[in-house]
């Protein structure tokens, strides 16, 4: 009787051990799921997914998985539904169709980035570059005047090298009336010491 009792208890304890495990996955916290790729899967209210889908759900579509056991799963969705689906299609990372998703929506926003990059870019741009021709301007007139500057300093130091040769320099027309001058007082000196000596001859008489 004994043994008959302790049998019994056995049976017992593997019936809630067993059922503690079954009960397992149902406390499990909460995780991100997605549906596989290339399918619609049935969101049902049955646990079991038994009754006629209300929703149906594409792949990709993000779920928050409240509990789950080796078969089915409770979720919810982001706008707050919730059901039982099949999960045998479900998978902890994303979907190649809703990586190409996010992958070209990151790409146009991107493009539409740059757009306005250089959109922003422009004006400046065009003043820059109108600053680069006006520099450019600016340095030719440099030098030119620069070219100027070294000609009128040749010119300048050319005419001061002339003046000064002719600080020393006695004009032509100078000298001539010098000996113009010159001539006519020893000419007339000539003419006075001729009548001197005459008259000193002659008593003081002029002969002629």
């Amino acid at each position: 009787m004994l043994n008959s009792y302790g049998d019994s208890l056995v049976t017992k304890l593997r019936h809630v051990v067993f059922s503690g495990l079954l009960c397992l996955p149902l406390i499990a916290g909460a995780q991100t799921a997605y549906v596989t790729d290339n399918l619609r899967l049935g969101l049902h209210q049955a646990a079991d997914t038994s009754d006629r889908a209300f929703r149906s759900l594409d792949s990709g579509q993000e779920l928050e998985v409240l509990s789950r056991d080796r078969n089915y799963a409770h979720v919810r969705l982001p706008d707050g539904a919730e059901g039982f689906v099949k999960v045998a299609y479900l998978v902890d990372d994303k979907p190649a169709k809703l990586i190409v998703a996010e992958t070209q929506a990151e790409l146009e926003r991107l493009r539409a980035q740059i757009e306005e990059l250089r959109g922003q870019f422009a004006a400046p741009g065009a003043t820059i570059a109108a600053l680069e021709q006006e520099l450019g301007n600016t340095r030719s007139t440099l030098a030119e005047a620069g070219a100027r500057n070294t000609e009128l300093t040749n010119e300048n130091a050319d005419l001061r090298q002339r003046q000064a040769i002719g600080k020393y320099t006695v004009p032509l027309n100078w000298v001539g009336v010098a000996a113009g001058i010159c001539l006519v007082s020893g000419f007339l000196l000539g003419l006075w010491w001729v009548d001197r000596r005459s008259r000193q001859r002659h008593g003081g008489i002029r002969i002629y």
